[in-house]
């Protein structure tokens, strides 16, 4: 929220154009890309190629962007008790998976920021979004292309388009894991896009109400810019603690689901994680 936020009133600054036009811009330009994560949304907002249809629009608007980048290293930070967390569930020997659906450039971007990438054995998550002609991602990248990249986390792909929750994701997650549903345990924020999904998979499920933002009012921004459907938004944002029912939360930090389960080493007799493909290429 404060990143995006530092950033449209950026471009207020320097266009004087309102925000319900930018706002209802902004869900456009995400909503053509299935992703409010799309990094080269300013060059694409309608308003401003109609308003400056000969400007570089990444120099003009160069001081939203740094708005934008240096709130979003202020507040990026995990919550109280993962690492400690993490770092007990991989002493007893646990596999670690991540499951976003953020596109691969931003979850790189987050795990290596967080150090997520010395914990999580897996991340899963769609391929980068597709780039507008005319874009270069060369242009915009300052760094050496190993930056860019995880060292320590296999990165596998979920289709395009396939959002949560969809349990048949989580299913072929975990049989890419060598695992059963029985033994696993899946955290999340979101009641409609987590918990339903890893019930449906019959996977324990453990709800992290600490982090749920759904109640918050910074959340309706969001909602205003979101690429979701307008169904699914209203689903979301109608959902209650009594249509969904959790079998665990973790009220407080990450740090409650240590003596909720038995955790145990993990071992797998029928595949290797590194060396399993793509849920893409698995799609049937």
């Amino acid at each position: 929220h404060r990143p995006f936020v530092a950033m449209l009133r950026g471009i207020q600054r320097i266009t004087q154009i309102d925000e319900r036009t930018l706002l209802a811009n902004f869900k456009e330009v995400f909503s053509r890309h299935g992703t409010t994560e799309y990094a080269f949304v300013i060059q694409e907002l309608p308003c401003l190629l109609e308003r400056y249809p000969n400007r570089d629009l990444t120099e003009l608007f160069r001081p939203a962007i740094e708005e934008h980048r240096r709130a979003r290293r202020e507040v990026m930070r995990l919550y109280p008790t993962v690492d400690a967390t993490l770092r007990r569930l991989k002493q007893l020997g646990c596999l670690l998976i991540g499951y976003t659906e953020s596109s691969a450039f931003y979850t790189h971007y987050r795990l290596r920021k967080l150090d997520l990438d010395m914990r999580l054995d897996a991340i899963y998550s769609p391929p980068d979004h597709e780039i507008s002609a005319g874009i270069h991602v060369e242009a915009v990248r300052t760094k050496q292309p190993e930056d860019y990249q995880l060292r320590h986390t296999a990165h596998r792909f979920t289709p395009p388009g396939e959002l949560k929750p969809n349990s048949r994701i989580l299913a072929q997650i975990i049989e890419h894991a060598g695992a059963r549903p029985e033994d696993c345990v899946y955290v999340g924020d979101s009641l409609m896009k987590d918990i339903a999904m890893a019930q449906q998979a019959s996977v324990s499920d453990v709800w992290a109400a600490y982090g749920a933002p759904t109640d918050r009012p910074e959340y309706e921004l969001l909602r205003a810019v979101t690429h979701w459907s307008d169904k699914a938004v209203q689903s979301e944002k109608m959902l209650t603690r009594e249509t969904i029912s959790p079998n665990n939360v973790l009220r407080h930090a990450f740090e409650e689901i240590l003596p909720l389960f038995e955790f145990i080493p993990y071992r797998s007799a029928r595949r290797s994680l590194q060396s399993s493909a793509n849920l893409m290429s698995n799609w049937d």
